[in-house]
């Protein structure tokens, strides 16, 4: 699937609305991942990925794993915007029974590929679906959704150190830089820096752009599926947790929030406007 920019701002637009809502039905939960990531989900899932949403279990279709399984709101607004979930569902979130449970799991979620949640998780799965994929002849790819977090574990390096060497270009992975963790800013917590390097000594090609621009994204996700080179792939995006509703984005504190009740209608109205001015510059320009 492909779409233009402008087709995929409204992609993003949507996941965040749908994220908004489903974080309102609860009165907390991980928002400020969700509309940082949303840029990246919506060209993940509207432009890049080979996908049939009415059949989630194809053989055919890439694979996305959301290796951090608090960013499950996230996914499911992209789910709903691909229309591997309905959207009437988004009134059930974190409820019992439902579908959309607060943190990720396979077993409750069409389109769901992993249960996340511990995290380093995730890379290791996908090298091993990635292999998998090789091996059956399916050109397929993986897409690995982590955070910078998860860049503290171990597993995660141990992965990395084995998806090179087994040259596989079919693995790319996707992380979310945005400098918060539960335990403080990541940077504080663990340095990570100087990141592009240490993926490259690892042996992948490596991007890094800014999460939050969605031109930018939409070349990176082309260059990573266009690479001729028998590596794996990693797109470093550097996001603003909150982005697009700004007293969300000036909080000290964005790793998991709760929103007082006037302050879910006042995230939407504020998304709501914006999208407006943009048309309207769209339509004068």
């Amino acid at each position: 699937m492909s779409e233009s920019i402008d087709d995929l701002r409204e992609s993003a637009y949507r996941i965040r609305r749908f994220a908004l809502r489903m974080g309102e039905v609860q009165g907390q939960g991980y928002i400020g991942q969700a509309l940082g990531w949303a840029d990246v989900l919506a060209v993940a899932y509207c432009h890049s990925m080979t996908l049939r949403p009415q059949e989630p279990q194809w053989e055919g279709r890439d694979r996305f794993l959301l290796s951090h399984g608090h960013y499950a709101i996230a996914h499911y607004a992209a789910l709903i915007e691909a229309g591997v979930i309905p959207e009437s569902e988004l009134e059930t979130y974190g409820s019992d029974d439902s579908r959309l449970p607060m943190s990720g799991m396979a077993a409750y979620t069409p389109g769901m590929e992993i249960s996340g949640g511990s995290l380093g998780q995730g890379l290791v799965i996908g090298v091993g679906i990635a292999l998998g994929l090789k091996q059956k002849k399916n050109p397929a790819f993986v897409y690995n959704s982590m955070s910078d977090g998860e860049l503290d574990e171990g597993s995660t390096w141990e992965a990395a150190l084995s998806a090179a060497h087994h040259q596989l270009d079919n693995l790319i992975c996707l992380v979310d830089i945005n400098n918060q963790q539960a335990d403080g800013p990541s940077g504080k917590v663990l340095g990570f820096e100087p990141l592009a390097d240490k993926w490259a000594a690892f042996g992948w090609h490596v991007q890094r752009v800014k999460g939050n621009d969605l031109a930018a994204v939409v070349s990176a996700f082309d260059a990573a599926r266009d690479l001729k080179d028998a590596q794996p792939r990693v797109i470093l995006f550097d996001t603003l947790m909150g982005k697009g509703v700004p007293f969300l984005e000036q909080r000290e504190k964005n790793h998991f929030i709760r929103v007082d009740p006037p302050e879910w209608q006042q995230a939407l109205a504020i998304l709501d406007q914006s999208r407006s001015q943009v048309q309207a510059e769209g339509a004068s320009a």
